[in-house]
Order: C-alpha cells, then structure tokens, then sequence
C-alpha cells in the first residue's frame, strides 16, 4: 500500500472511530500505531512509548494544569463573581448592558483560566438567573455566554495556543502576546454585535437600569482588583519578559490559592472538587496529545505532507488563497468536530504546506483559533452551545442557536480584519521578542 493510500485509510479509519464517540485521543493512538506498523512494523511500539514519554515530560506542557487550577480557585473563591459584578456595574445601565458584562466577564475569567468551556460554565452560572431576572430574551443572554465563552481559547493564557505552540514548535509566549488584541477585538465585536441585536430588536433587552453612582462603580472595580491584579501580574511578567509562560502560571496559580485561603473558601470539599477537576480537564488535554503525536509520526511516515505540498507549489497558489481555503475548511469541520480535535488532526498536515509558501505560523495561529472559536458555538455540534444548555435547560436548543448568529458574524469579521491587518496579531510578539 502507497504513502497516500494509506493516509486516506488512516483518515477514514481516525473519522469512523470519532464518529462512534471514542475519545479524540484514544481514536489517535490506535490509528497512529496501526499506521506506523504498517509502514515500518519494529517502530509501532518503541515510537509509541517515545512519544507518550516525551509528552508527558515536556516541561511547557505543565502550563496546562497550571493555568487551570488558577481558574478552578477563582471559581470557587468567588473572584469570578466579583469579575461579573463589576462588569454589571460599569454596563448595566445600558440596554443590553447585562450582556455586555456577561462578554467582559467572560473575558476576564479566560485570561486566568485559558479554557472556554470553564469561561462558559463559570459566568453562564454566574450572569444567566440575573438576565432570565431582567427578562432578556434567551437566545440573547444564552448566545452572549456561549460566544464570551469562546475567548477562553484566544485570551492568554489560552490551552488551544499551548497545543499549538507543542504541535508548529513556536513559542508560547510569543502565541500569548499574539492573542492578547485581537481577543480584546473580538469582546469588543461581541459587544458590537449586542447592541446591534438590542437595537434592531429593542424587545430581547429591557432598559437600562439607572447609572450606578460613580463611588460603587469605583468599590466594584476595588473588590475586582484580586482577579485584575492576577492576571495583570501574570500577562504583564510574560510581556516585559520577568517570566516565562510556565513561571507565569506557577506564579498565578499560587496567587489564586492565596487568595482563596484569604476569603475562606479552601475548604475541604472545595479542594477536593478543584483538584479533581483540574485533573480531569489536563488528563484529557495530554490523552489527546499523546495521541496527536503518534497520529502525526505516522503522517509523517506516508509522505503525505510532502507530497501535498509538492502539489500545492505546482497549481501555484499564493500564500494567502492557501491560508483561506485551510480557514474555510476549518469552518466546515468546525461544525462537526471538536476544535482541539482539529487542531492536533489538521496541523502536522497545513504546517508543511504553507510554512514553505511564507506565512508567519504565529499569525496563522491566530487566525485557526479564531476560526476554531467559530466552531464551539456552530450548529449542531457547538460545545459551548450544549455547556450552555446544561445551565439553561428549559430553553430549547433551537433558541440557543438562533442567539448566536451575531457573535458568529462578529467573530467572521475579526477573522477578516486580522487577515487584512496582520500587525494586530504580530504587534505584540515582534515588540516583545523582536
């Protein structure tokens, strides 16, 4: 059996597996091994074991749990709270302010936590009885949680930029500072996007209750100032260079347990739940590294990447009509497979295509989270969608998914203004590292 035969057959084999529901992980490693033994049969084992070996060790992989502890301890410390109610503060008095806050918080929570399904979780918890209270139409306040979930995989410290960075070999921190304006773009575009519905559609947001005065506003911000205090430390250490990624979260999960201890919430039980939470979400983050690494070996056995690339070069195609057809066929996948899913399927085979065509891998980067941000809120497999459902269950899916077409447009125009301006993403990076 040829090279490429026997990647199509890997891909059908990987796709048939996902399709009756084995972990992304599991489904990688079995077809990754069978892969490498069909090509050369005395490596299956030893590559296998290599790889899991080298994953499990390598040290930039412990930003992961790090950065998820930090946002488990802010959930249960109450600092979560504290985030949303002084968002709620500064945007209530505006129609549509609770879900605008609903973004901000959103925001705030992904730049301790790098996860979107826990930003979805923790301030659809949060801000959903206070907009269901104000009578907000569902599909509104349930599309502003699910979409302001997103930006946990675009804000530093963002897990889909750690798996990417482990997958191309760039740096994480230069992936961190990339993220940091164009996920301040997209809670902006989101907020864009609610005022707009609430606009055209006065009836899905009351008025806006009255301004708080300026002295509550100030005392909101103040008990707010633990959660803002970490994530500045940790962000600002990372771009002024005081600390790597990994010593930033280190740093930031040891500041949320302070913290925690402080407000008396580090309680047997709340420990208990924390860490096995942590250890639940980082186990299956590294489940599908160690397969994604087995799967990529065996891609690289076949010659496939080579073989496309080749391909590639003589239609000659430009940089950049190759970068949007990946954008698009990540938008397709993405409204039928997990983002991490295709994130470790797709980029040992789009890395070897256009990297030799020119595009800087940390734009891109960029660019795939964004699009891969698409994919948790697209019908009918957005995650982000069900975890919303899970918080709301007397609203009907439906109504969720007609919410979050405004925020899908909005993330499709960031992708747009990111492709058009690339300095949004690179401004950061090439400041910090050069």
């Amino acid at each position: 059996m040829d090279g490429a035969t026997l990647a199509l057959a890997g891909f059908l084999a990987l796709f048939a597996l996902l399709f009756i529901r084995m972990p992304v992980g599991v489904a990688m490693l079995l077809v990754g091994t069978w892969g490498i033994w069909m090509v050369r049969s005395k490596a299956a084992i030893p590559k296998l074991a290599g790889e899991i070996f080298a994953e499990a060790s390598n040290y930039p992989l412990t930003i992961i749990p790090l950065f998820v502890l930090m946002g488990n301890l802010a959930g249960v410390s109450g600092m979560s709270r504290d985030l949303y109610d002084a968002a709620h503060t500064w945007l209530g008095h505006l129609r549509g302010g609770l879900a605008s806050a609903t973004v901000v918080g959103c925001a705030g929570f992904s730049a301790l936590s790098g996860s979107s399904l826990a930003a979805a979780l923790t301030m659809g918890r949060v801000s959903l009885p206070e907009m269901q209270r104000y009578r907000y139409h569902n599909g509104l306040a349930c599309g502003s949680i699910a979409a302001g979930g997103t930006l946990g995989i675009l804000i530093p410290p963002s897990a889909g930029f750690v798996i990417y960075a482990i997958l191309t070999e760039e740096s994480i921190g230069r992936l961190f500072m990339a993220g940091v304006i164009p996920g301040l773009l997209l809670t902006l575009l989101f907020i864009v996007a609610i005022w707009i519905v609430v606009t055209r559609s006065p009836d899905k947001a009351p008025p806006g209750a009255g301004k708080v005065p300026l002295a509550v506003r100030l005392r909101s911000l103040l008990r707010a100032g633990w959660i803002t205090g970490i994530i500045v430390l940790t962000i600002g250490g990372i771009y002024t260079g005081v600390f790597s990624a990994v010593e930033a979260a280190g740093i930031g999960a040891c500041l949320a347990l302070l913290v925690t201890v402080i407000r008396g919430a580090a309680t047997w039980a709340n420990l208990q739940e924390v860490f096995a939470s942590t250890l639940k979400s980082s186990g299956t983050v590294f489940m599908i590294l160690f397969g994604a690494f087995v799967f990529k070996t065996f891609i690289g056995f076949t010659g496939i990447t080579y073989s496309l690339s080749l391909w590639v070069e003589a239609q000659g195609f430009s940089g950049m009509q190759v970068v949007i057809a990946f954008l698009v066929i990540f938008i397709v996948l993405g409204m039928f497979m997990d983002g991490f899913a295709i994130l470790v399927l797709t980029v040992p085979l789009v890395q070897p295509i256009i990297e030799p065509l020119g595009i800087n891998m940390i734009w891109f980067g960029v660019l795939m989270v964004i699009v891969l941000e698409m994919g948790l809120i697209s019908p009918p497999v957005g995650v982000n969608v069900f975890v919303v459902k899970g918080i709301a269950p007397g609203v009907p899916m439906g109504t969720i998914f007609r919410g979050i077409w405004p925020f899908w447009f909005a993330m499709l125009a960031a992708v747009i203004l990111v492709i058009l301006f690339p300095g949004l993403a690179l401004l950061l990076p090439n400041t910090m590292f050069g």
